[in-house]
C-alpha cells in the first residue's frame, strides 16, 4: 500500500485547496482530514499539537508536520514532484515571487474580499477590492503571451496563486477585465488531476 500524507484542512479555505489541489496535480497519494473550524477544533489541543497557531492547513508526512500553506508546496515539490519547482536558480526566484504574492497582495486582496463575503469578516471591502485590482492587474500584464507564471509548464507558483483568484468573484472581485487571468486559470484548470474548490454563491457567484 503507499505511503499517503495526512492533508488536516477545510473545504472553503484557499489555503488548504491549495495544498489538496498541488497534491492531487502531482499524483501524491494523500488523505484529507476536514478540521471543524465552525465548532473551534483548530482551537482544541489535539490540533494544536500539530499547529500551535491554530490554522489550517497542515500535513503529516510520517514523522514530518507541517503548517503554511506556500511552505507545505515547497516541501512536496521538492520531495516528491521536483518538476513542479525549477531547479534554475532564475526560475526558482520567479516561482518564489508569485509565492510572495500569494501571501502579500492575493491574501490581502482577493482572498479577504472573499472573507468578508463568505464568513463575515470585518475588513475594508474598498481597500480590498483596491489591493485585488492591483495584484489582478500584475498578474493580467505578466501572463501577456504565457500560458502558466513561470516557464512553459506549470509550477507551484499556478497552484498558489489559483484558489483566491479563481474564486475572486465570491468577494465582488470581477475577472472579466483580466482576460490574461482567466486564460491562465482555464489551463490549471485543464491540468490532470484539477480539484476544484467548493463554489460559494455570494458576491458576483449569487
Amino acid at each position: 500500500m503507499p505511503h499517503s500524507i495526512r492533508i488536516h484542512g477545510f473545504p472553503l479555505s484557499g489555503h488548504s485547496h491549495r495544498v489538496e489541489l498541488f497534491a492531487s496535480l502531482a499524483g501524491i497519494a494523500h488523505d484529507v482530514v476536514t478540521v471543524d473550524l465552525a465548532a473551534g477544533e483548530h482551537k482544541q489541543p489535539p490540533f494544536l499539537a500539530l499547529n500551535p497557531a491554530g490554522q489550517v492547513p497542515v500535513i503529516e508526512d510520517g514523522g514530518t508536520v507541517l503548517s503554511d500553506s506556500n511552505a507545505i508546496l515547497v516541501y512536496l515539490a521538492r520531495k516528491y514532484a521536483p518538476a513542479w519547482l525549477p531547479a534554475d536558480p532564475v526560475k526558482e526566484a520567479e516561482v518564489q515571487k508569485f509565492l510572495t504574492l500569494a501571501a502579500g497582495e492575493i491574501a490581502f486582496g482577493p482572498a479577504a474580499a472573499r472573507l468578508i463575503n463568505v464568513f463575515n469578516a470585518p475588513l475594508d471591502a474598498e481597500f480590498c477590492a483596491t489591493v485585488a485590482a492591483r495584484v489582478l492587474g500584475k498578474i493580467d500584464a505578466h501572463m501577456e503571451g504565457r500560458s502558466f507564471l513561470v516557464g512553459d509548464a506549470p509550477t507551484i507558483a499556478d497552484v498558489a496563486i489559483y484558489s483566491y483568484v479563481a474564486h475572486a468573484p465570491e468577494g465582488g472581485i470581477s475577472l472579466e477585465p483580466y482576460p490574461n487571468v482567466r486564460a491562465l486559470l482555464a489551463n490549471i484548470e485543464g491540468l490532470k488531476g484539477f480539484k476544484p474548490m467548493p463554489i460559494t454563491k455570494v458576491g458576483l457567484a449569487a
